[in-house]
């Protein structure tokens, strides 16, 4: 709490001092990474997804949005690469959009602008429970079960491996998650095989705090939509939350050596008021 309180204290300081602040600029220089909110702001210095690895593949092989930061990128492969290796011989993870190279808009989308969104399509099997490669965003229904548009039959939520998939995302170290979006049914679905499964209390619980369904977009039933939080070293260089800050997530130990940094860099900044290129009137309210 001590943490997140001189976060919120510096970000207040830092918005005073600067009108700029939110989009990197020569009068922003320290300004870098994951910038700003998911649905208002951009991305530097991010990694792409490969287009294929263990465990996983791009949905859509072509497309320029697959640029996250690093260590969302990192964790797709490992939680893909977990599965795989627990329940080897299955369809890969269907991977869908992250955010463009420099972030901002992209197609179909309110946020994925700032490289902490992605969006996993679901496993499914056929109904013998054969697991079968995605065929796209379909819809699970509260039995499970969803058209399968290419072959006129229906394919079955793979909970199996989506509790697997969710407990490899959930216990990464290194991502901070902050939200998994995904349809009430879904997430009714996926808690339920994992008390089945003798999963521990924790895990069950921190599952059931992170797992939602939107209130103002679409209800996800059709993909499981990842956001993770900003360290406390990236609310420094600009990344803005948007979420609680779970109990579970650890606090920067060296928060002290990062107050000097940060207490130069406003102060050195141009306190100019600015109007950035695209900047819109902040009323849009579809974060997902």
């Amino acid at each position: 709490m001590r943490v997140r309180n001189r976060v919120a204290a510096y970000s207040t300081l830092a918005l005073t001092l600067s009108a700029c602040f939110g989009v990197p600029s020569p009068l922003a220089p320290g300004l870098r990474g994951s910038v700003g909110l998911p649905s208002h702001g951009v991305l530097t210095n991010g990694s792409q997804l490969p287009e294929s690895g263990i465990g996983y593949e791009r949905y859509r092989h072509a497309n320029a949005h697959y640029w996250g930061v690093s260590r969302l990128v990192a964790a797709i492969q490992k939680a893909a690469a977990y599965v795989d290796r627990m329940l080897p011989g299955g369809a890969p993870l269907s991977v869908g959009d992250l955010s463009s190279q420099y972030g901002g808009k992209i197609p179909n989308h309110a946020s994925h602008r700032t490289g902490r969104d992605v969006d996993l399509l679901y496993y499914v099997t056929n109904v013998y429970g054969h697991s079968l490669k995605s065929p796209g965003f379909v819809s699970i229904g509260s039995d499970g079960l969803a058209p399968d548009p290419t072959n006129q039959r229906f394919v079955r939520l793979d909970v199996e491996r989506q509790w697997l998939l969710t407990r490899a995302l959930l216990t990464d170290p290194q991502i901070d998650l902050l939200w998994m979006f995904v349809s009430r049914d879904v997430e009714a679905l996926v808690v339920q095989h994992a008390r089945a499964s003798g999963e521990k209390t924790e895990i069950i619980w921190r599952a059931e705090q992170v797992l939602h369904q939107p209130r103002d977009s679409a209800p996800h039933d059709d993909h499981m939509h990842v956001r993770i939080a900003c360290t406390p070293a990236e609310t420094l260089e600009g990344c803005e939350g948007g979420g609680p800050h779970w109990p579970w997530l650890p606090d920067d130990s060296n928060w002290d050596d990062l107050n000097v940094n940060f207490i130069y860099w406003i102060a050195s900044d141009d306190p100019t008021p600015c109007t950035p290129e695209g900047a819109t009137d902040g009323k849009e309210t579809h974060l997902y």
